[in-house]
């Protein structure tokens, strides 16, 4: 497990306070690239819950923040929109997500947005490192 993961893990993870899909996979890279943790979370604090209105999940936005933040290319932000939507059936948005979800039996959000915060997470990784701007 990459620290990236890790600690988004413990961000998803903590009971004292909430951190938001967007907050939890942005925060990490944030912090490498030389954010403090509060401007990380201030910054992505209102991409939660699909933008706060169920629009675009908010695991993807604060990827797409990490990756711009680290300075990727176009192509890199294209590509994991595209291995998103391809795993989760053409949907990006918060509220279709859960409702596939919950659809499936599952009456819990929190462990599906713990997914896409990790897999979020896992390609930004994977993305940076190919560009050569992971630090």
């Amino acid at each position: 497990m990459g620290i990236y993961l890790e600690r988004c893990k413990e961000l998803r993870g903590d009971t004292t306070r909430h951190f938001g899909c967007a907050q939890a996979v942005f925060i990490p890279f944030a912090e490498a690239y030389g954010l403090d943790m509060e401007t990380g979370n201030n910054i992505s604090a209102h991409f939660r819950a699909g933008m706060l209105t169920g629009e675009v999940c908010g695991a993807v936005s604060g990827a797409l923040m990490a990756l711009g933040l680290a300075g990727a290319s176009p192509k890199a932000a294209m590509e994991l929109l595209s291995r998103v939507k391809e795993k989760h059936d053409g949907d990006l948005d918060c509220r279709a997500l859960l409702d596939k979800w919950h659809k499936a039996g599952n009456p819990n959000r929190k462990p599906h947005c713990d997914g896409m915060c990790f897999e979020c997470v896992t390609l930004v990784e994977e993305l940076l490192e190919r560009e050569g701007k992971l630090k």
